[in-house]
């Protein structure tokens, strides 16, 4: 499979940071800390779905203030800019009125976008999440990746952050090459970051999987995803192991203390999509550092061929 990484999906020159208002402050603090490794250009970018209502002075009939309703918005995120300009950061407040996911998605093919990074909110009272619809349909339909920062992310503001180590769940299906691909061009440009790799056999399929194999030629396979030219820059460690995908994925997050995790957000199965019981939503639940997902349309672009597992599996690790 002929593989074409965009070179702006892992060196951005302008982030997209999705606000909400208020404005979830531990991922706005990660945009700002992306924006300032990359170097990148930052944009807040605002989508409001109320309107300011006046009164016509001379008629009484309540009409629709756009134009108040795009200022009033504004002001409530200009200190936000203010915050990164104060940083050094080159800056611009950007509000639509319209649906946040239409408009987000909307303004990616509009302007030069490379990454959005956006939040997700707390578990609510039944502990069922999570991503939430605007966060979902944007990391699942995204023309760029998507860091989403979730509520159990550890809140250290982002202060002189620096991504040293970067946990890839792939799979053996031929997209997890685009992804551990894209993960290795990521740690290559974060100071040469670690990279591990990690595959996670569920029960069922582990006699089919390891026919004829051992865990240590899996990994070697897992290994030569990477190409030869970027494994000379980079550590790369595999780690596969038999279990649940979503508990093992975030246990080595926190074993392994990643900075971030990548993977690939396919269309989840019927079912998980209903419960909320999918991988990609436990993860960003749980998750305690921001995760960075390549959509399909992502994926396709670099190639991908579009492999799935079946319809009920279709949300296993490597294909979230």
């Amino acid at each position: 499979m002929t593989t074409v990484l965009k070179p702006e999906w892992s060196k951005p020159s302008t982030i997209l940071f999705a606000a909400e208002i208020p404005a979830n402050e531990k991922a706005f603090a990660f945009a700002m800390a992306q924006a300032t490794e990359f170097g990148a250009d930052l944009i807040i970018f605002h989508a409001y779905d109320t309107l300011i209502i006046a009164a016509s002075e001379t008629s009484g009939v309540r009409y629709y203030d756009y134009a108040a309703a795009a200022r009033a918005e504004i002001n409530r995120l200009e200190p936000l800019a203010e915050r990164a300009r104060a940083a050094g950061l080159r800056c611009e407040v950007v509000v639509r009125p319209g649906l946040p996911a239409d408009e987000i998605l909307a303004y990616t093919q509009e302007r030069t976008i490379d990454r959005i990074v956006m939040g997700t909110h707390s578990p609510g009272p039944i502990g069922k999440l999570l991503v939430g619809s605007v966060a979902e349909a944007v990391l699942r339909t995204s023309p760029v990746p998507v860091c989403i920062v979730g509520p159990e992310v550890v809140d250290a503001t982002f202060r002189g952050f620096s991504t040293n180590t970067i946990l890839c769940a792939v799979s053996l299906l031929d997209n997890s090459i685009v992804v551990a691909k894209f993960a290795a061009e990521l740690a290559a440009q974060h100071n040469n970051s670690r990279l591990i790799l990690q595959h996670v056999i569920r029960p069922q399929e582990r006699q089919q999987v390891l026919a004829g194999r051992s865990i240590d030629q899996i990994e070697s396979d897992l290994v030569a995803l990477v190409p030869k030219e970027v494994q000379e820059k980079i550590e790369v460690q595999a780690i596969v192991v038999p279990g649940d995908p979503t508990e093992e994925l975030l246990y080595q997050s926190r074993a392994q203390q990643a900075d971030l995790v990548v993977l690939g957000a396919h269309g989840a199965s019927a079912f998980a999509a209903i419960t909320r019981h999918g991988v990609v939503y436990k993860v960003l639940a749980h998750s305690h550092c921001p995760v960075l997902t390549l959509s399909p349309a992502v994926l396709a672009a670099a190639g991908a061929t579009g492999d799935q597992a079946s319809p009920a599996e279709s949300f296993l690790a490597g294909v979230f």
